[in-house]
């Protein structure tokens, strides 16, 4: 099966960046096509407990319905552990969804992807 992912290092100060890749990565799933958002920098600040649930643009849901739409049709987020200890997150204070992984993990989703987009 095909492979898609897509980096997010934009955060909750940039609301207009968040849509993208959980709208691609949800249609990509609905393609039959595997779908993982990892988050860096300050795009982990996205996966912040309550954070979501704030973030609403014009006639769109709010970033939160758009988020569990995309987990619920099987898109991965993943979270880097090394952008955790910058800005100072702990896992605890993400989504239950969120994997913690380390930088060498978007090196493999890199290299192992057929496609690769960043926000």
């Amino acid at each position: 099966m095909p492979d898609l992912l897509y980096v997010q290092t934009s955060g909750i100060d940039t609301p207009e960046r968040l849509y993208s890749p959980f709208i691609l990565a949800q249609t990509a799933r609905a393609m039959g096509i595997d779908a993982t958002v990892y988050f860096l920098g300050a795009g982990i600040t996205v996966l912040k407990k309550g954070n979501a649930e704030k973030i609403k643009i014009g006639e769109f849901p709010s970033l939160k319905d758009v988020m569990d739409q995309a987990v619920k049709a099987g898109v991965k987020l993943m979270v880097c552990e090394q952008s955790c200890q910058l800005i100072s997150l702990d896992k605890g204070d993400f989504i239950p969804q969120a994997e913690i992984v380390g930088a060498a993990t978007l090196n493999d989703l890199v290299l192992d992807a057929d496609g690769t987009m960043w926000f």
